[in-house]
C-alpha cells in the first residue's frame, strides 16, 4: 500500500489511466468485432464500410500507446484480407 503522499497520488493516477486505457481498448475491440460481423454476413460493401470506420480508430490507439504499431497493422491486414476473400 502507498504510504507517502506522492505514492498515494501515483497509485490514484495509475488507476485512472488504467480505467481510461481499458475503455479505449474496449472501443477498438468493438469496432473490430463490428467489422468481423459485417464480414460474416458476406456483404462486401458493408464489410468495407465497417473497416473504413475501424481503421482510423485502430490508428489512434497506436498514437495513444494502447496498441503497438505492428499489432495494429496486423489486425488491419487480416481484416482487409478477409474482406478481399469475400469478393472472390
Amino acid at each position: 500500500m502507498a504510504n507517502s503522499p506522492q505514492a498515494r497520488k501515483r497509485a490514484k493516477q495509475a488507476d485512472v489511466r488504467r480505467n481510461h486505457n481499458a475503455s479505449l481498448r474496449s472501443r477498438a475491440r468493438t469496432y473490430v468485432k463490428k467489422t468481423l460481423a459485417a464480414i460474416a454476413t458476406g456483404e462486401q460493401q458493408a464489410a468495407t464500410d465497417a473497416f473504413r470506420e475501424a481503421a482510423p480508430i485502430l490508428d489512434s490507439m497506436v498514437t495513444k500507446g494502447i496498441y503497438k504499431k505492428n499489432k495494429c497493422a496486423r489486425i488491419k491486414s487480416r481484416l482487409n484480407a478477409k474482406i478481399k476473400a469475400i469478393a472472390s
